[in-house]
């Protein structure tokens, strides 16, 4: 494996692991730094409920004693006395206490200003009192002071409420801030996470796509190159299967076609003897024959042409199935093709009096040319073959919206019913091809059936028409390899 690659766990479930723990990274710290900064949001809101609720408590605390010194003061006021005088003591330790929890807070400036100021007028106003001689002091004086003190009090409880509004909306604030770098940082998490996702998906897709290609070019048995897959090492090691594979399959194509040329020639050879000695019986070179050795040497020589025309025939087959494995796949312009193909058999027809009727529209086709010229061709030819003398075959072929039809229709006697199932099975010779066709082997149309099934297509035979009717319907898009083998 490539150095470049070292970092690939060894296994597609480790990988898969790691990738999404990777995806899942940026995701995962966005939520943790979201849940600290709501956490820090919530404390400081709680702090501040808890500091708004004392201040307020402690501003009203502060109001009544100082409410207690306002009546303390009407009463010394008109007639002091010294029961009086010690409620009012009293009443002033009160005020300094609540002043003093009042300072432990977090106030304000302002709070702050307005609580000294009060403080100060409480100051006066509780020394004057307790100066006051026996006869008593002013009564509007006293009361204008009183005054004074119980509104700066209220002012003291004013300006706490005003500081709860406004830590209440700093807090909301925060939370609105709060709020849209959250928005902003799952955006750029989930830009990240997508990143991230995108090239893990290119590292986890590399290796299947090589698996792909390689079982791809084994199904079009091209096994010239090494199978090579890098990744994860349970991939690796299909890889190396399929490696192995093709090495296998390349010596058993390799022992296929050896065993093809012995075959081929441990059969010609033989049936080269036996033909040249019939050749000799027949053209009675060791000596006249009479009627019914002549006969005998006419049935040799006739058998031994065919036989050696069906040895033939097979190891053409067979490189033809070989053959349907690897096309050439290209956009095919239709209607040439037909034209080319018609103009072939014309001597043919020709000389039986037949005529080839084309009827094409324009079509363009992905196909290899030559094996779709080979398909038309047996088509054609097997129509001239069953139609009699002076009969008509007829080539038409019309594009649709996902395919191309190609028909051939001739005026001989047709497939039978009970041969149309069969009738495209290898070496399959029907009656009909015992009697009109004569010396067929029954491979052409086996071989037109392989060529079109490997272009994704199909053959059919249409049986509503009366003679001979042929359908091959192909896909008008590139059809993807493997495709038919998958079929």
């Amino acid at each position: 494996m490539s150095s470049r690659l070292r970092y690939v766990p060894r296994s597609f479930l480790a990988l898969l692991l790691a990738g999404f723990g990777l995806v899942a990274l940026p995701l995962v710290a966005a939520l943790l730094w979201a849940a600290w900064n709501t956490d820090l949001l919530a404390q400081r809101g709680t702090r501040a409920v808890l500091n708004a609720a004392e201040e307020a408590r402690t501003s009203r605390a502060l109001v009544n004693r100082i409410g207690s010194i306002e009546r303390l003061a009407n009463q010394i006021a008109v007639q002091p006395d010294a029961e009086l005088l010690a409620d009012l003591a009293r009443a002033h330790a009160s005020v300094r206490s609540a002043a003093e929890d009042l300072r432990r807070l977090r106030l304000g400036g302002e709070q702050r200003r307005a609580l000294e100021q009060t403080l100060l007028l409480e100051q006066t106003l509780v020394e004057r009192l307790a100066a006051a001689p026996p006869g008593g002091l002013p009564l509007d004086e006293i009361s204008m002071q009183a005054r004074e003190l119980a509104q700066g009090a209220s002012g003291v409880l004013a300006i706490s409420s005003q500081l709860a509004d406004q830590e209440t909306e700093r807090l909301r604030a925060e939370a609105g801030d709060l709020h849209r770098e959250l928005f902003w940082l799952v955006g750029v998490a989930l830009a990240v996470a997508l990143a991230i996702g995108l090239v893990l998906a290119r590292v986890i897709v590399r290796p299947v796509a090589q698996l792909d290609e390689a079982i791809r070019r084994l199904g079009r048995a091209d096994f010239e190159k090494p199978i090579r897959v890098n990744g994860p090492g349970d991939f690796e090691q299909i890889g190396e299967r399929l490696d192995w594979l093709r090495r296998r399959l390349t010596e058993l194509e390799a022992e296929k076609t050896r065993f093809l040329q012995h075959l081929s020639h441990d059969l010609k050879t033989p049936l080269t003897v036996l033909r040249e000695g019939t050749e000799l019986l027949h053209d009675q070179i060791a000596g006249p024959l009479t009627p019914e050795q002549h006969q005998l040497a006419v049935m040799l020589r006739d058998n031994s042409i065919k036989l050696q025309t069906m040895i033939e025939d097979l190891l053409d087959y067979q490189r033809a199935l070989h053959s349907a494995a690897t096309l050439n796949v290209e956009p095919v312009s239709l209607e040439p093709l037909l034209r080319d193909t018609v103009r072939a058999h014309g001597f043919e027809a020709n000389a039986k009096g037949q005529r080839l009727v084309l009827q094409a529209a324009p079509a363009t086709v992905w196909a290899d040319g030559a094996k779709l010229r080979s398909v038309v061709d047996n088509l054609v030819g097997n129509a001239i073959k069953f139609t009699p003398n002076g009969g008509t075959i007829t080539i038409l072929a019309r594009e649709r919206r996902s395919d191309v039809q190609i028909d051939v229709i001739d005026t001989g006697p047709g497939v039978l019913a009970e041969e149309r199932e069969v009738i495209f099975d290898a070496f399959f010779r029907g009656r009909a091809g015992h009697t009109s066709r004569g010396g067929g082997t029954g491979l052409g149309l086996a071989i037109a059936r392989d060529f079109v099934k490997a272009h994704g297509g199909n053959i059919d035979v249409i049986v509503a028409a009366p003679g001979g009717h042929f359908r091959v319907a192909l896909p008008k898009q590139r059809v993807p390899d493997g495709l038919e083998a998958a079929a």
